[in-house]
C-alpha cells in the first residue's frame, strides 16, 4: 500500500497513467477508473492475505498432527512413530513452503515497486 500512495505522490502522472489504457471509449472511462484505483489499492491487501494464509494453515496442520503425536503415544506408540515422522516430513515441507512464498512475496513486492515508484 506504501507503494502505491509513494507512486502516486511522486509520480502522479505516471502512477495514474495506469488506470486508463490508450484507447479507452469515453462511456467507459468513469467506471474504468474506478474498477482499476480499486485493484489498485486491493493488490496489496490481497497479497498479504494469500501469504498470511498459507503460512498459518501449513502452522494450524502442524500443531494438530504433533497433538495426534503426543496423545497416541501412550496409547498405540508404534502409529505415534509413524505420525512423529509424518510430522518431520510436513515440517520440511512446511520449509519448503516458507522459501517459496518468501521468494513470490518479494517478486510481487518487487513488481509493485517497479510499476509505482
Amino acid at each position: 500500500l506504501a507503494t502505491v500512495i509513494i507512486g502516486i505522490r511522486y509520480q502522479p502522472t505516471h502512477a495514474l497513467g495506469h488506470l486508463l489504457p490508450e484507447g479507452t471509449p469515453v462511456l467507459l472511462i468513469p467506471v474504468l477508473i474506478i474498477i482499476e484505483t480499486i485493484s489498485l489499492f486491493i493488490r496489496p491487501l490481497a497479497l498479504g492475505v494469500r501469504l498470511t494464509a498459507n503460512l498459518t494453515a501449513g502452522h494450524l496442520l502442524i500443531q494438530l498432527i504433533a497433538t495426534a503425536a503426543s496423545v497416541l503415544l501412550p496409547l498405540i506408540p508404534t502409529v505415534a512413530l509413524l505420525t512423529a515422522i509424518l510430522l518431520l516430513l510436513l515440517t520440511l515441507l512446511e520449509v519448503a513452503v516458507a522459501i517459496i512464498q518468501a521468494y513470490v512475496f518479494v517478486l510481487l513486492l518487487s513488481l509493485y515497486l517497479q510499476e509505482n515508484v
